[in-house]
């Protein structure tokens, strides 16, 4: 199908299309969790900014632009809540064996923003630690990058706005589109929303509450009447976005970026960032390609479109886990 928002995706059609970028997992299916490392070493500048609610983050402030560093090594997405958060101080380990970091009068000093998403109602209510990050990010690698049920996806669910026992299977996903004179964006998410899944291109739903009726989704406003106290699990559901860019920019116009990913999180997740919900955006330009200052909305357009095909990649990559089907096996219905 195509539509008047075709772009042109890279080779990969991944996140490494982007030179620079590299990304690994960490991934226990049997304890419903992980972690997903992106090494972005080279970074010019690189941004963030957070529209959810519920934000679990480290060393986000470094990134701000009235501060000194304004770029980080490696971004580290994690499940397991804010105990996922350890996963971050072994990648800082990795990176530092490595000799990747900021030079600093006693020794490296490698900067490495992490935001976590809610994953301990799937399995066994665990986390990643400094060691899966250690390895995820010794397994980070340029060219095709593992979707679906994997790393920080591992342990994610969608549509949630009846509980977990109506959610779907969520996970990673990614994307890349070109634009003018071999600018290039990725993207990669890790879809864990309360809010259900849309295709943008179609409008129809993509993922929402099971209904009774196997194959079928609650409709929206049926699901919102029906909601109760219980079900109001404040908190417990996020989308971590990176985005990154071959395009040299000032920070200023990177945080720009971050801003403009957030509407592919809305083309495609509705509700998106509640109060429930802990939607996060890290952008970064590796700053190989020229630009020209008209390139600013070109660039924001492919921002947009990149991350909402990374999420509906994340949701029909996914497969089921501890009992919650993926969208493609819910639609099959019974075997």
């Amino acid at each position: 199908m195509t539509t008047h928002l075709d772009f042109l995706a890279g080779r990969l059609d991944a996140v490494t299309d982007v030179p620079g970028i590299r990304v690994g997992h960490t991934t226990d299916r049997r304890r419903g969790t992980g972690c997903t490392v992106i090494l972005c070493d080279g970074a010019q500048v690189a941004a963030v900014d957070a529209r959810g609610g519920a934000p679990g983050t480290r060393e986000t402030d470094v990134l701000a632009g009235p501060n000194l560093v304004r770029t980080c090594h490696a971004v580290v997405f994690c499940g397991g809540s804010v105990f996922g958060l350890d996963a971050a101080s072994g990648v800082t380990r990795y990176l530092a064996d490595a000799g990747i970091g900021f030079e600093t009068t006693a020794g490296i000093a490698p900067i490495v923003p992490a935001a976590v998403l809610f994953d301990r109602g799937l399995g066994k209510a665990a986390a990643p630690d400094a060691d899966a990050g250690y390895r995820a990010a010794k397994r980070a690698k340029g060219g095709q990058v593992e979707r679906g049920t994997a790393g920080a996806g591992t342990g994610a669910t969608v549509a949630k706005l009846l509980g977990d026992e109506h959610c779907l299977k969520g996970g990673i996903g990614t994307a890349s589109i070109t634009g003018p004179r071999g600018l290039v964006v990725g993207a990669i998410v890790a879809t864990n929303p309360v809010g259900m899944v849309f295709d943008p291109d179609s409008g129809l739903p993509l993922a929402g509450a099971r209904s009774e009726q196997p194959g079928c989704f609650v409709p929206l406003p049926e699901a919102l009447e029906r909601r109760t106290a219980e079900m109001d699990a404040v908190g417990e559901n996020t989308t971590l976005v990176f985005v990154a860019t071959n395009a040299t920019l000032e920070h200023a116009r990177v945080q720009r970026l971050a801003y403009q990913a957030h509407n592919g999180l809305a083309r495609s997740i509705f509700p998106a960032h509640t109060l429930a919900d802990g939607d996060i955006v890290f952008a970064a330009a590796m700053g190989e390609a020229e630009t020209r200052p008209h390139d600013t909305l070109a660039l924001a357009a492919m921002v947009t479109r990149a991350v909402e095909r990374a999420v509906v990649d994340s949701v029909r990559s996914a497969s089921g886990l501890h009992g919650v089907p993926s969208e493609s096996e819910w639609r099959a219905g019974p075997p």
